[in-house]
């Protein structure tokens, strides 16, 4: 047999920067994709921290190859093709205009920045990319949920018929504890709000998404209730919020609310959408991850109800790369379904979901709920700009 003289593919070279929370999981996912799904061949190239010592332990730790401290020199990389952005909000735009502009594809966490500025510089940058084939994609891994999949897939195929109003709520109680000490997503230089950005902003997502309307007005407000909080030497003061509530309008005439917290007592990281229709009605709970409440309003009233349906076959979204039937997944699984859509992005040329554009255009509807909580205005018109919601 004579030889193949064809080349191996090239190995597309990873470098994520940021090792922390998001940094894990999306380690984790780097490491798993390739093993359930037919994905392009990568490699973990290099993880980048700011803390030589801790990057080097959480490298070895997570796959990766070798450690940096240096983002700004590992984006320009020969052997670099992918950056995965899991910095602080504070870092966002500068790493991803730097590493779009050097040509690499590029993943970032959300929300896509701390300010409205920053998230207009970030996507024109990739739109200017993307015309050199460069991929960029914001990390609203909750689009990767198989059940929250099935209900965008449910309201599309018309099981609900027309969607009159929706309700999402974020709650969590990390910080109910007023002694919980500071930290960076508490300072609004750093963080650039709080629960509004930090967990409303998914649940906004999802709204978007899974109706397919985009919002166009909103009445917001917010509070913090505990104004200062232990630091390494004194109180500091906490300058985002921690709870935040909003009412939208959007277009194809649907109503919505959203109400986000982290100090909701007792409740750990619970994302509850309601979503009612002429037809039917949904309902998802994240901390029952594999079930999706289906009310068919078709049926005569005397056989109506919520029923479950248990999203663990192979016929629902992802769920064929993984387990038999009946055996859940849980909560990182989510980013191994990212990482694996960005991936076939990449390999086919043809630009992933949710984009910059629609990264920015929550951060519009971010900045429109600030601007009505500060104003105390009944309504604020969201400003969108040059960019609509792409592939909702």
């Amino acid at each position: 047999m004579i030889p193949s003289t064809t080349p191996p593919p090239k190995l597309l070279g990873v470098a994520m920067i940021g090792y922390a929370f998001m940094g894990k999981a999306h380690s984790n996912a780097w490491r798993n994709v390739a093993s359930f799904f037919d994905v392009p061949a990568f490699e973990q190239k290099v993880l980048v921290g700011r803390d030589a010592g801790a990057v080097a332990e959480a490298a070895a730790k997570y796959g990766w190859a070798e450690s940096g401290t240096d983002w700004r020199t590992v984006v320009t990389r020969d052997d670099i093709d992918i950056v995965d952005i899991c910095a602080p909000g504070w870092m966002h735009a500068q790493i991803a205009i730097a590493a779009l502009e050097a040509g690499k594809h590029v993943l970032v966490e959300k929300p896509l920045a701390n300010t409205l500025v920053e998230a207009e510089l970030m996507t024109a940058a990739a739109a200017k990319a993307r015309a050199k084939g460069v991929q960029s994609m914001i990390g609203f891994n909750y689009r990767r949920v198989p059940a929250l999949a099935l209900a965008k897939e449910l309201i599309a195929e018309g099981r609900l018929g027309t969607i009159r109003h929706v309700r999402a709520a974020y709650l969590q109680d990390w910080l109910a504890d007023a002694q919980a000490p500071m930290t960076w997503r508490l300072r609004k230089e750093t963080a650039g709000s709080g629960a509004l950005g930090d967990i409303a902003s998914h649940a906004i997502d999802q709204i978007q998404y899974l109706t397919g309307q985009t919002v166009l007005e909103t009445s917001g407000a917010l509070k913090t209730f505990v104004s200062q909080r232990p630091g390494q030497n004194s109180l500091e003061n906490v300058t985002v919020d921690d709870a935040a509530w909003a009412t939208f309008w959007l277009t194809g005439d649907v109503g919505a609310s959203v109400e986000a917290s982290r100090v909701a007592t007792g409740q750990k990281n619970c994302l509850q959408i309601e979503i009612y229709g002429t037809n039917g009605s949904l309902s998802f709970n994240l901390e029952n991850l594999n079930e999706l409440q289906f009310l068919d309003a078709t049926l005569p009233v005397r056989e109506q109800g919520f029923r479950r349906i248990l999203v663990n076959e192979p016929e629902h979204p992802y769920l064929d790369a993984w387990w038999p039937q009946g055996h859940i997944i849980g909560w990182e699984h989510t980013f191994t379904h990212q990482i694996r859509d960005f991936l076939t992005a990449i390999n086919s040329g043809k630009a992933p979901s949710p984009s910059f554009e629609e990264g920015l255009q929550v951060q519009r509807i971010l900045s429109a709920v600030e601007e009505s909580a500060n104003n105390k205005s009944t309504v604020t018109t969201v400003n969108l700009g040059a960019f609509a919601t792409e592939g909702a």
